[in-house]
Parts: structure tokens; sequence; C-alpha cells
């Protein structure tokens, strides 16, 4: 495991702190939690954004319509109303 120094603004660090003793954490492991839950969230947008361009508006179009035939004069599952 690596180990690395890390400067926070006492106002930050005040409410880290605070945090951790509320979350029943150590520091380092908030630290961790919230460094990896960034780290996520960035690859997701960039997964996301690499899916849509992929993506083919004509085609979502053509496969709606697809669909709405398919499901003519059928009831939508209850909670899939529009």
């Amino acid at each position: 495991m690596s180990q690395y120094a890390l400067r926070l603004p006492n106002s930050l660090y005040k409410a880290a702190t605070e945090l951790a003793k509320k979350e029943d954490t150590s520091l380092n492991q908030l630290f961790i939690t919230a460094i990896a839950e960034k780290i996520a969230s960035i690859n997701a947008e960039e997964l996301i954004n690499a899916r849509a361009e992929q993506s083919d508006e004509a085609d979502y179009k053509s496969l709606l319509k697809k669909i709405k035939r398919l499901n003519k004069g059928k009831k939508p599952l209850e909670g899939g109303e529009l």
C-alpha cells in the first residue's frame, strides 16, 4: 500500500473530521472511500459518453417504432404507463 502526505485547508480538515466521527470511521477510510467514489464516478461518466458516441438516433427511433408495433393493443405492465 502506498502513502501520500495530504495537505488540507483547516476548514476542510474540520469538516472531514466531523464527518468521520458521524460515520464512525477513520479519516483515512473516509478519504479512501471519497477518492474511490470520485474515480468510479469519472469512469462511469467516461463509459456513458463513449457509449453515447456509438449510438445512432435514427436506429433508436426505428427501434421505438418497432416496439410500438409489436405492443400495439397490449396493456403495459403496471408502472410502465406513459
